[in-house]
């Protein structure tokens, strides 16, 4: 779908995510959706056929589309989780991908340490640096400078679970990395990014290169203990906002 008309179905998307289309609700047809959108109808069975690929409806033939519930949309999806993270169930989904991540990336951690070559091991020191040189980069050089960073962080992560060598894992790392550079923006520190982020990356290149499984586990352990604690902070933040509002 072009990108003139990828507004209309982040709309449809919103509007169900956020709860203006309920579970079970009909949605509009297609010759509704043309009209509302200013769209032909072939655009408008775009529309319908996006939302059905991330989960967030069912299409029955004579029956058209249903809103799913929230089980079954596709949650690692970037405009789904853009429209999550809009909405009311931000910090359940924040926690959520925290709680993946402690799962997925602690274990991956300790199996690249075990199982990465020299050549493995200079890659992931690679991304280390690349991180460090996009974590010097002011607004006046790089007008994208906190994308790139994080681009850096995710592509680390990726060439981590890639050094575990189990091809099953890295396939589902693809789809997991994608998703954190949409969920990484609320919990980003960059005044911590010295004292804090880039040092924690380093133990975890330093225990990949040393082969200790042991070390990189608990590297990554206390990596995502420091994310946690600022997920803890955006929480409190959140709950002052509401509170004053």
């Amino acid at each position: 779908m072009d990108r003139l008309h990828r507004g209309p179905l982040r709309t449809l998307i919103a509007a169900i995510v956020g709860g203006r289309a309920v579970p079970g609700e009909q949605l509009p047809r297609e010759a509704d959706l043309a009209e509302q959108f200013g769209v032909s109808r072939a655009t408008s069975r775009e529309f319908i056929r996006g939302l059905e690929e991330r989960g967030l409806i069912s299409v029955k033939h004579g029956r058209g589309a249903t809103v799913n519930p929230p089980e079954l949309w596709d949650k690692l999806d970037a405009d789904v989780l853009a429209a999550l993270l809009a909405g009311e169930r931000r910090l359940k989904l924040l926690g959520d991908f925290l709680e993946m991540r402690r799962i997925f990336e602690i274990q991956a951690a300790g199996l690249a340490a075990e199982r990465a070559d020299a050549s493995g091991v200079a890659r992931l020191r690679a991304g280390y640096e690349r991180m460090q040189q996009a974590a010097g980069y002011v607004s006046t050089v790089d007008p994208d400078g906190e994308r790139t960073f994080h681009e850096a962080d995710v592509a680390f992560h990726r060439t981590l679970v890639e050094l575990t060598g189990n091809e099953t894992l890295i396939a589902l790392s693809g789809r997991i990395h994608g998703a954190m550079l949409e969920t990484r923006q609320p919990l980003a520190r960059p005044r911590l990014r010295v004292s804090h982020t880039l040092p924690e990356h380093e133990r975890i290149v330093r225990a990949v290169a040393k082969g200790s499984p042991a070390a990189a586990t608990r590297a990554m352990q206390q990596h995502l203990d420091s994310v946690g604690g600022y997920l803890e902070e955006h929480a409190a933040e959140q709950q002052r906002a509401r509170s004053s509002a």
